[in-house]
């Protein structure tokens, strides 16, 4: 029986992070992008904190005009700053099993353009 979508990117995820984590040094980007809204977090996997996050949700970036993939760009800018405040300046990418292409690339360009180093 085929898998659904769901079940191919968690399969996809899971690969994914066998391979990246993050630490004190390098944290984890990970993100999550349901239909209306895309949510980005800085993660230390060590200890399990999270030191800085973003979403499209927040009220600087829900009252902004454009598109999702516009919206997903201030998300990666508004965590790019976050997170240079907190410290981190290089980070290891977790795009979360969706493909590295819209919203997630514009998430990470975002972050990229405001100082975070992959």
């Amino acid at each position: 029986m085929a898998l659904t979508k769901e079940q191919r990117r968690l399969r996809i995820k899971n690969r994914i992070r066998k391979v990246v984590s993050g630490t004190e040094a390098r944290p984890r980007l990970a993100v999550f992008r349901s239909n209306k809204e895309i949510y980005a977090q800085v993660v230390d996997d060590v200890t399990g904190n999270t030191l800085a996050a973003a979403s499209s949700r927040d009220k600087d970036i829900s009252s902004a005009k454009g598109t999702k993939i516009e919206k997903a760009a201030l998300v990666g800018k508004a965590l790019a700053e976050k997170a240079l405040k907190a410290g981190v300046e290089t980070i290891a990418f977790d795009r979360g099993g969706y493909l590295y292409h819209g919203r997630v690339k514009s998430l990470a360009d975002g972050a990229r353009e405001a100082g975070l180093k992959f």
